[in-house]
Order: C-alpha cells, then structure tokens, then sequence
C-alpha cells in the first residue's frame, strides 16, 4: 500500500513538474494556440453538413460562401481561424435553444481577444448568457443563430465594459437594433465591431498561491526521482 502511494505521489509531482515546465515556455516563447492555415476540401465539409438541421446547414453554408472552406472539422463543428475580424469562429451542429430576444437557436460562435476585468463578469451575465468570457484565455465569444448577432452583441458587451450601459439598458439596445437590422435600417452595430480588437493574446495567468518554496520542493524532488530511475 504504501508503495503505491509513493508511485501515486510521484506521479502527481511529475504532472506538476510538467505544468509547470509548460507554463514558463509559453510565456517566456509564446504559442499556447497553434491555428491551422491550410483549409479543408469543400467535399468533406458537404460531407460532414449534409445531415445537419437547417439552420446550422445553413450558417455553415454562408460562412463557407463568405470567408471560405474552414480549416478544421469534426462531425460536431467547422472552425475557422483568423477570419475577417474573428480570431476563431466554430459552427455546430448541435443546436443551444435561446430566447432572447426571440426564439432561435444558437449555431455560430465568433470569437475574439479581449480583457475583461473580474467585476465585470456579472453584469455580461445579466446581459446575455451567449455572452462568454474567458479569463485566462484573455477571451470573449459570443454565439448567437448569425454573424450579424454576435457582431452586435460583442459591442454592447464593451458598452458595458466601458461603463457607457448597463445590463439592461443594452438588452433594450440588442432588441432595438436587432428590430431594425431585420427590417434593412441602417444598423452600424451589428454590421462592424465598433472598437479596436487585438490581433495578439493577452492571457491573464492570475496568481501564484502555493508557496515559491513548496513548488521548489516539488521540483526537486522530480529530480531526484528521475535521476533514481535513470539509475
């Protein structure tokens, strides 16, 4: 039992020793997303779509006519990289129900870099829960049933951000704008971002809690079992 233990406890110390290691080379170099630049066949992604509900099939169909074939697919999604001002877009085949502000179902996720503050969190949830912050990954998505959908969305989630609305002063805006970009009035927030978007990761690694003298430890005790088992 108690050899065990020991391999359990090495093997944690090991994976931390990894963690670690990982950490301080994409930091120190960069590259923790490796996008792919070549582009799928038109006939696998046919294929792939063929037996999708209508309206993914159909999001899928216009992001393929405008920003061309993806670059990765399984039989779940298509996603692009670094199309038109996105840093990734996903299409899905499986459908999220969502009722603001009218039934649909959400099917496409456009997504780019941005730093949201911590405080902020709750008040993008209030706003709309399609609205996605990632933290660490320095991120924010938004997936909505169109392109023109999240376009608005994203900028009335930096509204709220820059403290310019509340949470329910930009749903009331969502549904206005969404109201008149149906009926072809000009709608500049759900045509163009309306800010400047990064085209470089920030990621927000938070902070070290475990004591620096406990990681050390850690460490070295990786090293003095490797070193035995090279022995």
């Amino acid at each position: 039992m108690k050899r065990v233990k020991s391999m359990e406890q090495e093997e944690k110390l090991k994976t931390a020793a990894t963690a670690m290691g990982s950490d301080l080379k994409v930091q120190t170099f960069g590259g923790a997303e490796k996008t792919t630049e070549s582009v799928l066949d038109m006939k696998l992604v046919e294929s792939i779509i063929n037996d999708w509900n209508a309206m993914a099939k159909k999001m899928a169909n216009q992001t393929v006519k405008q920003y061309g074939s993806p670059n990765e697919a399984t039989e779940s999604r298509l996603i692009w990289y670094n199309n038109g001002p996105w840093k990734r877009t996903i299409i899905y085949r499986d459908e999220i129900p969502h009722d603001f502000p009218q039934p649909h179902t959400d099917v496409i996720e456009n997504y780019i870099n941005y730093s949201v503050p911590p405080e902020k969190f709750s008040e993008l949830a209030k706003f709309d829960g399609s609205v996605i912050v990632e933290r660490t990954r320095g991120e924010v998505s938004s997936r909505c049933d169109m392109e023109a959908a999240n376009i608005l969305a994203l900028n009335l989630m930096n509204d709220i951000v820059k403290d310019e609305l509340s949470a329910e002063e930009a749903r009331d805006k969502y549904c206005e704008i969404t109201s008149a970009f149906m009926i072809n009035k000009p709608s500049p927030y759900a045509e163009n971002l309306q800010f400047d978007v990064s085209k470089e990761a920030n990621y927000d690694t938070d902070v070290v809690m475990i004591a620096d003298e406990m990681a050390k430890q850690g460490m070295e005790k990786v090293k003095d079992m490797t070193k035995n088992n090279e022995g």
